[in-house]
């Protein structure tokens, strides 16, 4: 234990100094490969870790999202970077975890447990015959109060303005007094460099010392796939129950009360079944059989936004509202299976309404073009028959709640990984500048996107043009974009061009990423 405490600490240090060296002044690419390739190869040493293939699948799956990163550098790379970063600490540190979300969490904890931890770690640590615990003992009386004082200089600052210059004049003064030592100290070395350092420091802490209190172990221990029929006990009466009892008596029994659930879902499921045959057949006439109103002839902007959101809120409640009634023993109820088949009828409904929203989004891109908006609708209709589709299989096998958080988390996360392999801003731009014949042109939203997008403007740079025989015929009444002139538009894209060679120039190797290679490589920028 203490060759290995050794080890994580001496870790911790070369992690916070690679931390320092890698990131500062730099843009989040390649080396964020590197600081993976740094934690992924001292949890494997850390005899700690047990390197089972949960180990071995989340380190795979953490590489893969900073080998995106590398190659697309978008914001969805680096959000799958980051949820896959915690994935894998927390489920190398906390084997028995079985759900993504509780790996988070305890991740999470973990790094924010950090200064205990370490203190730990750090009373462990021995250098020959000599120990520091010693030394680190005094200092436990000194470093909670420091903190608290700060916490309540804060909140007084917040409270009284007067406070509040006072304090940030002494801190100033603090500040100048540090920086005048460091600068004496290190001539290189600056006072928000090492607060970097620090930062460094106690984020590698965080993701490589496993903190002791295995809490969500303990917690997720006790829940299980598989839903189980509770017996009735006589056990001591909740308020709640108390409090009903006092108005209608104790007539209803245990049994009688599981009736009365029965005939409460019977009649809830047949009348939402009829709701949604309704909504389903009005969509079917006018949807799918193309019955229904013209694009080119009304203002459908907003009736599609609005429908898309309300539709798709109504299906994650019914989802809930089936989870809510198989949540316990009526999925066991000797007369279940009624309920059962118009729960499955109505999530079959429910599956065809996610295609009805897959069809007003497609009209929707059909009139306006592709956007990242209409780009997650399509992802979360996804979602939503995934979703469905797990509830089916909750209800008809008897799993429990915990099932579908442990299984559509998983689902989620590789879906995630999935989506940042694509290349979504060029994608936008060249399905946009393809059909701007037939769409509501919004060259203002293309310049918006990352630089990554910059070579093929560029090519297209005549396309940008806003005069009104562009909108195609599709477009409905009343919908003409309002946007930047022409010569606003080339202007900007002009100043983007610039901004992005600026920047590139500026940055190390440690910045590097396959889109920004590209598109200086297109306007022969050389560093």
């Amino acid at each position: 234990m203490k060759t290995n405490a050794n080890y994580l600490l001496l870790s911790t240090l070369i992690g916070g100094i690679i931390f320092n060296l890698i990131f500062w002044a730099e843009r989040l690419a390649i080396n964020l490969l590197i600081y993976s390739l740094f934690v992924v190869t001292v949890t494997f040493f850390n005899k700690e870790v047990i390197k089972s293939a949960k180990f071995k699948w989340y380190a795979l799956g953490h590489l893969a999202a900073a080998i995106l990163v590398v190659i697309n550098n978008s914001n969805l790379s680096l959000a799958s970077y980051y949820i896959s970063l915690l994935l894998f600490v927390g489920f190398s540190h906390y084997q028995r975890i079985r759900s993504v979300w509780v790996a988070i969490m305890a991740t999470t904890l973990q790094v924010f447990a950090i200064p205990a931890t370490m203190f730990k770690r750090l009373s462990e640590l021995e250098i020959g015959n000599f120990k520091i615990r010693p030394v680190l003992r005094p200092l436990k009386y000194i470093i909670f109060p420091i903190i608290i004082v700060f916490i309540f200089i804060g909140i007084y600052s917040g409270a009284n303005k007067i406070f509040e210059k006072y304090a940030a004049e002494l801190g100033d003064h603090i500040a100048n007094v540090l920086t005048q030592f460091f600068g004496f100290l290190f001539n290189d070395l600056s006072l928000e460099r090492f607060i970097h350092f620090c930062l460094g420091l106690a984020l590698t802490g965080g993701l490589l010392i496993t903190f002791y209190e295995h809490v969500f172990e303990k917690i997720e221990a006790s829940l299980s796939d598989d839903l189980l029929r509770k017996k009735n006990k006589n056990r001591l009466k909740s308020i709640w129950s108390e409090i009903t009892h006092a108005f209608i008596g104790r007539v209803i029994s245990k049994k009688m009360a599981l009736k009365t659930e029965y005939v409460i879902a019977i009649i809830s499921f047949v009348g939402l079944n009829f709701l949604l045959l309704l909504l389903n057949g009005i969509d079917i006439w006018w949807l799918w059989l193309g019955k229904g109103k013209n694009f080119a002839e009304t203002n459908y902007s907003a009736e599609l936004h609005d429908g898309t959101n309300a539709l798709i809120f109504s299906i994650v409640l019914a989802m809930a509202i089936i989870v809510y009634f198989f949540r316990g023993n009526l999925n066991f109820y000797s007369k279940s299976k009624t309920l059962k088949t118009l729960a499955v009828i109505w999530m079959i409904q429910n599956c065809v309404l996610v295609i009805s929203v897959l069809i007003r989004d497609a009209h929707y891109i059909e009139v306006y073009g592709l956007t990242y908006k209409r780009i997650g609708v399509i992802v979360f209709a996804l979602l939503c028959i995934i979703g469905l589709t797990t509830v089916y299989i909750k209800v008809a096998k008897h799993k429990t709640f915990f099932y579908l958080l442990r299984v559509n988390g998983n689902i989620w996360y590789i879906l995630l990984l999935a989506s940042a392999t694509i290349n979504w801003d060029v994608t936008i731009v060249k399905y946009n500048l393809t059909h701007k014949g037939l769409i509501a042109f919004d060259a203002d939203y293309l310049l918006s996107l990352s630089d990554k997008t910059l070579p093929v403007i560029h090519q297209n740079r005549e396309e940008l043009n806003m005069s009104a025989s562009s909108y195609g015929s599709l477009v409905p009444k009343g919908e003409i974009l309002v946007s930047s002139t022409d010569e606003q538009l080339q202007k900007r894209l002009d100043q983007r061009i610039a901004f992005f060679k600026e920047r590139y120039e500026k940055v190390s190797w440690l910045s590097w990423n396959l889109q920004d290679w590209n598109t200086a490589k297109y306007f022969g920028i050389k560093k």
